[in-house]
C-alpha cells in the first residue's frame, strides 16, 4: 500500500473519530487548565477614560472570574497572566508582552484561553448654526462681471464623551487559521514563533501531524465559536447592550488579527467588556457591583462551556 492511500486512511479515521459521540471521554474532565489573561499592564494602560484606565479595570474583573473558577470549579487550574500591573521581569514593549502571554499560556497546557478588555471610541462631534456671515464673490469677466452675495452659516462645534456602549468578543478571524495551526503544530517547542531564536534541531512536522493540528484548528475554532455566544448571551441577559449592528455581538477582525487568540495552542476569546470612553460604562467598570456582573456572566458562560465539552455535545 503505497504512503498516499495510507495517509488518505489515516486521515479519515481521524475525521470519523472526530464526528463520533465521545462517550468514552465525556466520562472524563476535558477541561483541566484555565488561562486568564487581563489585557495590557506591563506597564502599558491601555485605553483611558475620564478618571481610570482599562488595564487597573481589567485586572480586577480577572481576579473576580479566577476567585469564582477556584471556589467553584476546584478541579481546574486557573492561571492568571499578571497579578497587578507588571509582568515577570518587566516587559515594556506591547508585542513582547502580548507575544509572553501566549508563550505563558502555551507551556502551562492550557485547555481554555480567556482574555479581557475594555473598549474605546472616539468622542462625539456635534455642530449647531448660530449666525451667519456675508460672503461676496464674482462670476464672469470684464463687462460681463457680476457681483454676487450670499450668506454662509458660522457653525459652532463641540465634542462630547463618547456614547458608544456595550459589549463584543472576539475569536480569531477565520484568515488567520494558518497562523493558529503554527502553533498548534509546535505549541511551546517553536521558539520562533515567539520571536525567539529558531532551533533548528526540531524535525520537520510529518504529515500526519499537520492533519491532526488542522483538525484540532478546526475543533478549537468550534470551540472558542461557543464560549463566544455563551458570553454575550450572558452579559445580554444582564441587560447589557451588544455592541453590533446585527447578530450577538460574537466578531472577527479580519484586517488586524488579535495576537493573542491565534498564538495560543487552545480554544481562545477576547472580551471587550464595555466603553471606558463612555463615562456611564466607565462608572459601571468600576463599581463593585459592575466587576461583579461581568466576572459572573464570564464565569457562568464558562461553567456552561464545561458542560458541552465534558459532555461530548461540541468536538
Amino acid at each position: 500500500m503505497n504512503r498516499g492511500i495510507i495517509l488518505i486512511c489515516f486521515s479519515l479515521v481521524i475525521a470519523v473519530c472526530m464526528m463520533l459521540p465521545v462517550h468514552a471521554q465525556s466520562s472524563r474532565q476535558q477541561l483541566n487548565t484555565i488561562i486568564v489573561d487581563p489585557g495590557h499592564g506591563f506597564p502599558d494602560p491601555g485605553a483611558e477614560g475620564k478618571y481610570s484606565c482599562e488595564a487597573n479595570i481589567v485586572l480586577a474583573i480577572a481576579k473576580k472570574l479566577v476567585k469564582k473558577i477556584q471556589d467553584s470549579l476546584p478541579g481546574i487550574k486557573v492561571l492568571i497572566t499578571r497579578s497587578d500591573q507588571n509582568l515577570p521581569g518587566g516587559l515594556h514593549d506591547k508585542d513582547l508582552a502580548n507575544r509572553w502571554r501566549a508563550k505563558f499560556a502555551n507551556e502551562n497546557h492550557g485547555d481554555l484561553f480567556v482574555c479581557i478588555h475594555a473598549n474605546d471610541a472616539p468622542p462625539d462631534h456635534h455642530s449647531r448654526i448660530v449666525d451667519y456671515r456675508t460672503r461676496v464673490y464674482y462670476t464672469g469677466k470684464g463687462k460681463s462681471r457680476k457681483r454676487h452675495v450670499r450668506k454662509t452659516p458660522i457653525y459652532h462645534r463641540w465634542t462630547t464623551p463618547s456614547s458608544a456602549e456595550g459589549t463584543e468578543t472576539y475569536v480569531w478571524a477565520v484568515n488567520k487559521n494558518d497562523d493558529k495551526q503554527q502553533f498548534i503544530q509546535r505549541n511551546q517547542d517553536s521558539a520562533e514563533l515567539y520571536g525567539e531564536e529558531k532551533d533548528s534541531t526540531l524535525p520537520d512536522m510529518t504529515t500526519e501531524e499537520k492533519i491532526m493540528a488542522s483538525i484540532r484548528t478546526r475543533k478549537y475554532f468550534s470551540r472558542s465559536l461557543l464560549l463566544a455566544n455563551l458570553i454575550q448571551d450572558g452579559y445580554k441577559q444582564q441587560g447589557r447592550k451588544i455592541h453590533a449592528y446585527v447578530g450577538n455581538g460574537v466578531k472577527q477582525r479580519n484586517d488586524k488579527g488579535i495576537w493573542v487568540l491565534q498564538a495560543t495552542a487552545m480554544p481562545s476569546i477576547l472580551s471587550e467588556v464595555g466603553f471606558i470612553s463612555n463615562p456611564h460604562e466607565e462608572d459601571y467598570m468600576n463599581s463593585q457591583s459592575g466587576q461583579e456582573q461581568i466576572a459572573s456572566a464570564l464565569f457562568q458562560a464558562i461553567v456552561a462551556y464545561k458542560n458541552q465539552v465534558d459532555k461530548g455535545l461540541i468536538h
